[in-house]
């Protein structure tokens, strides 16, 4: 007997109950970027693996280990995207839109692919929405995707199960001579560290700061701190985004070993995380590339920007129940018809009233059946209302209008005074 098909591990179907969540995440997000004045860019899923090695970084988790990679029939090599700032650097570069010091305010979404251990909140085919901002340096833009990302948690329900963590990587220039004081520190307690730490202390030594090792974090107690190794302009830069969270009033805890996985980062970096979804408490994250777009091959270009994950956020609103009622209904009115005539003038009646109320969500039965069955899809749609057209209702021009979710008796409306009816039962309903 063949194996029957299934979904490749990691990899997961959104079904049909799932998708009103998303849809109603993904549209919060749109509507506030559309709000703060920024623009949709898409690009492709699929990009030459050079782009990731050289903006990304070759010594990383993410390219030495995760990336889907294959070469095609060109014998060019090529990798699903793991993340999109490097694909967003790559598209602003070659179309010139960030040329002669344009400011770019973009936004994304779709899918990402990194090969890891799937497990709930993490999987290999996993969906972002991300933001980039091109040739703006101050802290002031930094301190807008914070705050836009706090009212977004505000307009979810879900600002208390979130924390903001902070901190700075300074220049390249500060960070190199951090690294060089934490490579002496971390050399002197090798034998203590963990065998991955002790891999990333030859390869990527700031990223030892992120283990999860509870040997390796009791070494690192007393391990040099990357704020007294900022340069001035980083510390001015840092205490100017925290006075413009001060002043909105957004709480925030500063966290010395936040690095962020990837190369590219400079002065800025912040996580928002949450202890409501087990070991991936990471919601959202991102911060500061000044250097990026001229390591790909631009002019200096300063760069921030954040990704969040679909997934755990739409993971969070069901946890803490933030599901508004109206998008677990899907159906607000079913129309149930009985006989040729009733169905025919049943579509007529359907289109009118889309017509005139274009937000209504009407389904109209298909597939005939008796009153009884008709009746039990019209209670299993959700919908709050059924309206019935048979004879009855056909040769007197009205169509019954029962409520379905409650009390109320039903009653019969004129055709003509349908939209006008149902305008005000569906918004009061």
């Amino acid at each position: 007997m063949s194996k029957s098909l299934q979904a490749i591990r990691g990899m997961n179907d959104i079904l049909p109950e799932q998708t009103p969540l998303w849809r109603y995440f993904e549209g919060t997000v749109a509507r506030l970027l559309d709000n703060y004045g920024y623009k949709q860019i898409r690009m492709p899923i699929v990009e030459f693996t050079e782009l990731f090695k050289r903006s990304i970084g070759e010594v990383t988790d993410i390219v030495e280990k995760e990336m889907y990679t294959f070469e095609d029939r060109n014998g060019d090599s090529l990798t699903l995207r793991p993340e999109g700032t490097a694909a967003c650097v790559r598209a602003v570069l070659e179309h010139g839109i960030t040329g002669g010091g344009q400011v770019q305010k973009l936004w994304y979404i779709g899918p990402m692919f990194r090969h890891e251990r799937p497990q709930k909140g993490r999987y290999r085919q996993f969906h972002q929405i991300g933001l980039e901002v091109f040739n703006l340096d101050g802290p002031d833009i930094d301190a807008e995707l914070i705050i836009m990302t706090w009212r977004l948690w505000g307009e979810l329900g879900i600002r208390d199960a979130v924390k903001l963590e902070l901190n700075s990587l300074g220049t390249s220039e500060s960070r190199g001579r951090y690294r060089e004081a934490l490579v002496e520190y971390l050399s002197a307690h090798h034998d203590k560290l963990d065998e991955d730490s002790q891999r990333r202390l030859k390869t990527n030594p700031l990223r030892v700061l992120d283990t999860k090792n509870a040997d390796t974090q009791a070494v690192l107690v007393d391990a040099p701190k990357m704020a007294d190794y900022l340069d001035d302009e980083s510390r001015a830069h840092f205490e100017g985004l925290k006075a413009r969270l001060d002043a909105v009033g957004i709480p925030y805890v500063l966290n010395p070993k936040l690095v962020r996985g990837l190369d590219y980062y400079s002065k800025t970096v912040f996580e928002w995380v949450t202890d409501k979804l087990g070991a991936q408490g990471t919601v959202c994250a991102g911060g500061r590339y000044d250097g990026l777009v001229e390591q790909m091959g631009g002019k200096p270009t300063p760069g921030v920007g954040f990704a969040m994950g679909i997934e755990r956020l739409v993971l969070m609103l069901e946890t803490l129940e933030q599901i508004p009622e109206e998008i677990s209904r899907q159906v607000d009115v079913y129309l149930c018809a009985f006989g040729e005539a009733a169905d025919l003038a049943g579509l007529a009646l359907a289109e009118r009233v889309r017509d005139q109320l274009p937000n209504l969500r009407l389904q109209v039965n298909a597939g005939a059946g008796s009153f009884k069955s008709q009746f039990k899809k019209a209670d299993k749609s959700g919908a709050l209302y059924a309206l019935i057209l048979g004879d009855d209702e056909m040769a007197q021009q009205v169509v019954g209008f029962k409520p379905l979710r409650g009390q109320g008796e039903q009653q019969s409306i004129a055709w003509d005074a349908l939209a006008a009816h149902l305008a005000t039962c569906v918004v009061q309903g």
